[in-house]
């Protein structure tokens, strides 16, 4: 079997300091009218954020593997603006807003074109070994600082 370039995953990138990761709605997306079901666009979120993390080279595989530790959402706060249908090629724009120590605070936006669906706001928790908080590793803190907005 021959390679190509169609082997490889999808991979989004950034855009300045916002990351940009385009999906396609697929009928597995949404309900029997063809709408987006209301949490797939947290799914949709999940994507580009780990796409993200992964642009801004952080490895959080090998951190998990390592013992360093694990992001994991402390809170997601959503506003919903208009559906997405089935077939909708969708961009969601992922930007840092704030960088804690043991937190980074991001705003994300679900849009079709120029039209804004959805707005979520997550703070990634990061935590040790043992599920309780802990400082993220000092470069992962710098490379979110030179992402931020603040």
């Amino acid at each position: 079997m021959t390679s190509s370039q169609y082997d490889q995953p999808y991979r989004g990138g950034f855009v300045g300091s916002a990351h940009h990761f385009a999906l396609t709605v697929y009928f597995e997306d949404t309900d029997t009218a063809g709408i987006v079901y209301y949490a797939n666009y947290l799914k949709f979120m999940e994507r580009a954020r780990s796409d993200m993390l992964r642009a801004a080279g952080i490895d959080q595989r090998a951190a998990q593997e390592d013992g360093t530790g694990v992001y994991a959402v402390a809170e997601a706060h959503v506003r919903y603006l208009k559906p997405a249908k089935l077939g909708d090629d969708l961009l969601i724009v992922s930007t840092v807003q704030r960088v804690r120590a043991a937190s980074v605070l991001i705003h994300q936006r679900v849009m079709r074109g120029a039209d804004d669906l959805a707005a979520g706001r997550i703070t990634a928790a990061f935590l040790g070994p043992d599920d309780r908080p802990r400082r993220q590793p000092r470069d992962w803190v710098e490379r979110f600082q030179q992402l931020s907005e603040d």
